[in-house]
């Protein structure tokens, strides 16, 4: 297992985190931010042209993918919004291609929104490959939701940051036990 993000853990995360739950901020919030998010990690073509109606569809795969990362860190997950990540996949066909040389997970047709699931899809597969996917989480505290790469040895991180969310949550829990012990 590796103990470093692979490229691919590395783009999961980071497209988890172009919503930051904590402060509602929003980096995917026109077609031609997804075109410059997607380009800039290599998913999607220079000319990539994404609708609005695209926004939408990786939106929901964002959060399904974030469920499914609070699942990797032990955490109940909603059932309806990876349903929701289901469906959102199921609607763009990929195919295996060895054009390069290696395995890869490519779009049977080449609209910038198929390209860019289809390299969703592919980075998760490598991820799964390599080890990293299961290393890959969202944080503990309720109000974060923070995604990270989980590199301890155990595999036991529970937060984005233990000097600011563990911190918290930990203060959190020990004044509740003292209000606890007083009455």
């Amino acid at each position: 297992m590796p103990t470093r993000p692979s490229q691919s853990a590395v783009v999961l995360r980071d497209f988890v985190n172009t919503l930051e739950p904590q402060t509602g901020t929003e980096s995917l919030t026109t077609p031609d931010a997804l075109r410059d998010w997607f380009r800039a990690h290599g998913l999607v073509a220079t000319d990539a042209a994404f609708v609005a109606s695209d926004l939408d569809v990786l939106r929901a795969i964002r959060e399904g993918v974030r469920q499914v990362l609070l699942g990797h860190a032990g955490h109940e997950v909603d059932p309806a919004v990876v349903a929701e990540l289901d469906r959102a996949l199921a609607r763009v066909p990929v195919r295996l291609s060895l054009g390069d040389g290696s395995p890869r997970l490519r779009a049977v047709e080449h609209a910038a929104l198929d390209d860019a699931v289809a390299g969703l899809v592919e980075a998760i597969r490598s991820a799964g490959e390599d080890g990293s996917w299961p290393r890959l989480k969202v944080c503990a505290r309720d109000t974060c939701r923070w995604a990270f790469y989980d590199e301890s040895r155990n595999q036991a991180r529970r937060w984005c940051s233990m000097a600011g969310c563990g911190n918290h949550v930990k203060m959190q829990r020990a004044y509740a036990a003292r209000r606890g012990d007083r009455g």
